[in-house]
């Protein structure tokens, strides 16, 4: 499913955190959301998937604009802090998220048991999330996001606290995602990251600075890192991008 935001802008207590982007991402693509902390990349996905409206421009689901309610079950969104609850096992966990997506208690045991797989957590799916460890943790949210088999996926950090066997694991799995058609946008800080991406869109300062093709972009470089090109966008004068 393809994805068009035009003009977003957002503000919260009359501070701009994003500024005037507009982005195209097509369907059945990896795109990086990458910038630094604080760059605006959490409020740009939440406004990727509606949980709160734009101040001004529009996002639009091939030809539907957001927020609707109707999209949310082709959306899986993993936000950046863990939304799961610690009390119940990694099993009651996918259960409750499992009703809460209208699935059918026939249809989606078999599904827990994949995405358990999946995420290496199958052994340990029994267990209160209070025992898990922050790594577990946070593939149990991604479990909790692949579960209803969105056509949409949005990670907000995923591979942050996950060593680096995990990481890699992770990135596999999003690539066969990818080759099944789904369309999956990534935020990271982690600029090696960037070569696991179709495309990557560089955010700084509530501007989108960049937004092309890895190879394309690594080639205005001449150190062959995606990070100069922040550096340089530092570098440069003027004022912000109006809203």
């Amino acid at each position: 499913m393809d994805i068009t935001g035009r003009n977003i802008c957002k503000s919260f207590h009359h501070k701009p955190v994003i500024k005037n982007v507009s982005i195209s991402i097509p369907s059945g693509e990896i795109i990086c959301l990458l910038g630094p902390s604080g760059a605006g990349k959490t409020t740009l996905i939440r406004l990727l998937i509606g949980a709160i409206p734009t101040d001004e421009g529009e996002i639009r689901y091939g030809q539907t604009l957001i927020p609707n309610l109707a999209l949310l079950k082709k959306i899986g969104f993993m936000p950046q802090n863990d939304a799961i609850y610690e009390d119940l096992s990694g099993t009651g966990n996918l259960s409750f998220f499992a009703e809460l997506y209208g699935m059918r208690k026939k249809d989606y045991m078999g599904r827990i048991d994949e995405v358990l797989r999946l995420v290496d957590l199958k052994e340990d799916s029994g267990k209160p999330v209070r025992e898990y460890s922050g790594g577990m943790k946070k593939r149990l949210s991604l479990a909790a996001a692949l579960l209803h088999e969105p056509e949409v996926l949005l990670l907000d950090e995923p591979t942050v606290g996950i060593d680096p066997v995990l990481r890699k694991a992770i990135w596999v799995q999003l690539k066969k995602l990818k080759e099944q058609g789904k369309t999956i946008i990534v935020s990271t800080h982690v600029m090696d990251e960037v070569t696991e991406c179709d495309k990557a869109a560089l955010i700084y300062q509530g501007q989108l600075i960049q937004y092309d093709t890895v190879s394309n972009l690594l080639s205005l470089t001449k150190s062959n890192k995606i990070e100069e090109l922040f550096f340089l966008a530092a570098d440069k004068k003027g004022g912000d991008a109006a809203c």
